[in-house]
């Protein structure tokens, strides 16, 4: 059965730029390990925005510019980032929480084979449930699971709600 690992905007921006917190800060070492453990293919996905960010929908409700293409909060935290250097990786840019292309992308990946997924990254109750969310839609039968210690929200109560959301919906927390 093959393995993939999605690994959700672990970028600079939300880690410790503008939109960071000390919660996302802390989960940086286990992502790191898990990602040079992971036996399997990995996928990264990139909250993408541009310089007209502020006049978007997620803009107007979120007026915090982050995660501009080209701008060092658009680029992964240098720890995950030196992770995956020893690594291959498929690189998704999303222009919003969840990426319609990711479920292509694995299908691709897998070909006629079976396969898991599992989901770790930020935030945990906006991108990693949405990411979580449309693959479990597209792939109902594969067994996903999220590593709740590989998480983190945006306050701890919300990255327990989304972990929640996600048990609800027959994805297996760890």
């Amino acid at each position: 059965m093959k393995r993939f690992l999605i690994v959700v905007d672990m970028q600079k921006d939300f880690v410790d730029g503008a939109l960071g917190s000390p919660e996302a800060a802390a989960i940086v070492p286990v992502a790191v390990k898990k990602i040079r453990f992971f036996d399997g293919d990995i996928f990264v996905t990139f909250d993408t925005h541009g310089e007209n960010y502020m006049d978007t929908a997620e803009g107007k409700k979120l007026p915090v510019p982050h995660c501009l293409k080209g701008t060092p909060g658009w680029e992964l935290d240098a720890e995950i980032a030196a992770a995956l250097g020893a690594r291959e990786y498929t690189p998704v840019e999303k222009r919003t929480f969840g990426s319609v292309d990711l479920p292509r992308l694995v299908a691709e990946a897998a070909g006629d084979e079976e396969f898991e997924l599992e989901v770790i990254g930020l935030c945990t109750d906006i991108c990693v449930v949405s990411n979580a969310l449309i693959l479990k839609a597209s792939f109902p039968e594969a067994p996903i699971s999220v590593d709740a210690a590989c998480c983190a929200g945006v306050t701890p109560e919300k990255h327990e709600a989304a972990l929640e959301t996600m048990r609800s919906c027959q994805i297996d927390v760890r």
